[in-house]
């Protein structure tokens, strides 16, 4: 009897030691971009999705919510670390203090005019954030790593019958850093809408009952993806945090 109490505290010991070596990290940005890059379709397309983004109507705020969800509630379940609970990041109040460099804040460039963050996060841009990472690291000092989660949308031409048409093609990007400020892992996964919207002399058709639905239909199939492969991609950066 003894002999089994003794393996059986041995082996809460175990478990407990586990969980509290797992190494912690910080999301510390998670924002949807609704600027879909057309830069494959020339000058006057940039006119258009400019157009589209200033619709009250092409609303990418429920995607993202979507896409947050399940980022939280299921990939994050096959991480190797330990995430820091959202209110611990956005409620920290050297967060909520600080101004990313490198984001505009007025004129055309505001960041507001086409970047959703999830409640309570700040955008960290891809570029041009040149000591934000390390900042982040010094507001939580006590972590392993943080965490860099944004989806955006491109224009991608699809031949179909010898007609042009074209698909969005959504993106998910997910950065990590160690404690030392070092990147550490980088993926970009992506995936296309079922859906096509046509192209009329040679520039696709961007209104929002055309892209919306393309928007939606592409994140859905990433998700898809992103449940068979995140926990594959993930398990590589646990080792180099």
């Amino acid at each position: 009897m003894k002999k089994i109490i003794a393996i059986g505290c041995l082996l809460i010991f175990i478990a407990l030691g586990n969980v509290y070596a797992q190494k912690k990290v910080a999301v510390v940005t998670f924002y949807i971009n609704k600027q879909i890059d057309v830069k494959d379709f020339g000058g006057a397309a940039y006119l258009a999705v400019t157009k589209l983004g200033d619709d009250p109507a092409f609303n990418l705020s429920p995607l993202l919510k979507e896409f947050h969800a399940q980022f939280f509630d299921t990939y994050a379940n096959d991480f190797p670390f330990q995430l820091l609970t959202e209110k611990e990041v956005v409620n920290n109040a050297a967060y909520k203090a600080f101004t990313p460099n490198g984001v505009a804040t007025s004129g055309i460039l505001n960041v507001d005019n086409f970047l959703t963050p999830a409640e309570g996060y700040k955008v960290l841009l891809p570029e041009l954030t040149s000591g934000n990472e390390n900042e982040m690291l010094k507001i939580f000092s006590g972590v392993d790593g943080i965490m860099k989660v944004y989806i955006d949308f491109k224009l991608v031409k699809i031949g179909l019958g010898g007609m042009g048409v074209v698909k969005v093609q959504a993106r998910t990007n997910i950065i990590l850093y160690n404690k030392n400020g070092d990147k550490v892992f980088s993926t970009t996964e992506d995936a296309k809408s079922k859906g096509v919207s046509p192209m009329v002399g040679g520039l696709p058709v961007m209104t929002t009952d055309k892209i919306m639905p393309m928007c939606e239909s592409a994140l859905n199939e990433l998700m898809i993806n992103l449940q068979k492969d995140m926990a594959k991609m993930i398990k590589k950066a646990d080792a180099k945090l």
